[in-house]
């Protein structure tokens, strides 16, 4: 059964959670519905708790052939994600684990245990060709359970034995536990890191990012990641029009002074059930201006929650969408963040030795 908004309110507590219900699953041919009859407990309601189950996972690289990434491979070491973000892009795809994309994406988590040998598998293969690889384009490496199941280190570990680059995103202050590996790929040219931050007040960050790092946290770590010779990227993403829009320069200065080398931002965009989502979080959290905020998104997105063309899902449209690119180009120029970070090294790619190998005679 998935749990819609009455079902949400009254068999628990959602204590730092962002999205108040559980939509249907899109793919499911049979929905329930809660009807309060008047004997549902009113006290002692429990805190609804997180739940990892496991995943075999056979293949762990995904492959994509977007024209809108910069990549071509990615790897993500949990499905769903803690953090909470209500914004985040990626709640629809736990629909297709037959899970909801509201309060289940940030509760109900598939850790994927054996992504480390995995991937070490699927990079000794002879035909493998190495390119980047992306991590934490879909759902957060540093999200809190990480920190116990250590999914994530042990990919890191990986691609350390077979120096194979990697870009990592994230919004966790949990990636200075791995400077002990990032550090030394940084220096052979095989890590850059792209840090997050949507805002700079607290308060709001809370309430949009329930179990993100503060955003001085999030500083902090900028710094500590770049005094370790980390290349680290500010991504000011999302921007969320009439809410957090007007801070985007501020965002960036601060980031240049903790010690970003660069910086990259992107519009707001709410796809499938993401979008009702967040209309009801802006209606709950900000009733003043929910419909300024929800005007402005459309303006963006053609007249549309959102547009899923590509070139303009991740830019928006429109004279908004012309004036935001203009100030991040002038910030970005004005603080040398305008630069592009420098391409990760490919050449030095070499398989370990493994058991059974035949030994060079040279």
């Amino acid at each position: 059964m998935i749990m819609d908004d009455l079902t949400a309110q009254k068999l628990h507590r959602s204590v730092g959670r962002a999205a108040g219900a559980n939509p249907a699953v899109r793919f499911d041919k049979l929905h329930t519905h809660a009807v309060d009859d008047g004997w549902a407990p009113q006290e002692d309601v429990p805190v609804l708790r997180t739940e990892v189950s496991d995943e075999i996972a056979r293949t762990v690289i995904s492959r994509n052939t977007s024209p809108d990434l910069s990549f071509d491979r990615s790897i993500n070491p949990y499905r769903g994600c803690e953090h909470g973000c209500i914004y985040c892009f990626a709640r629809p795809s736990h629909a297709f684990l037959g899970l909801s994309p509201g309060l289940d994406f940030e509760t109900r988590l598939i850790a994927r245990s054996n992504a480390a040998a995995q991937l070490r598998k699927e990079l000794s293969h002879p035909r493998y060709v190495p390119q980047m690889i992306a991590i934490g384009t879909n759902t957060d490496p540093y999200q809190p359970i990480e920190k116990t199941r250590l999914i994530m280190r042990q990919v890191l570990e990986v691609l350390r034995d077979f120096n194979h680059p990697v870009g990592i995103v994230t919004k966790g202050t949990l990636i200075e536990r791995d400077m002990d590996i990032l550090a030394p790929m940084a220096a052979k040219g095989l890590v850059r890191v792209g840090l997050s931050i949507t805002t700079m007040d607290p308060k709001t960050a809370r309430a949009m990012e329930p179990r993100v790092p503060t955003p001085a946290a999030r500083l902090r770590t900028i710094g500590r990641l770049a005094d370790a010779g980390i290349p680290v990227r500010v991504m000011v993403a999302p921007v969320v029009p009439a809410l957090t829009d007007h801070e985007l320069e501020a965002i960036l200065a601060a980031a240049k002074q903790a010690g970003a080398t660069a910086a990259s931002a992107v519009i707001l965009r709410l796809p499938r059930e993401v979008a009702g989502l967040f209309r009801d979080w802006v209606a709950a959290h900000y009733p003043d201006r929910a419909s300024r905020i929800m005007g402005r998104v459309r303006e963006l997105h053609g007249g549309k929650d959102y547009d899923p063309d590509f070139g303009t899902r991740m830019r928006g449209q429109g004279a908004w969408a012309d004036m935001l690119r203009q100030r991040f180009k002038l910030a970005t120029r004005k603080l040398e963040l305008d630069r592009a970070l420098s391409p990760l090294r490919t050449d030095l790619f070499a398989r370990p030795a493994q058991w059974g190998d035949q030994l060079s005679l040279f």
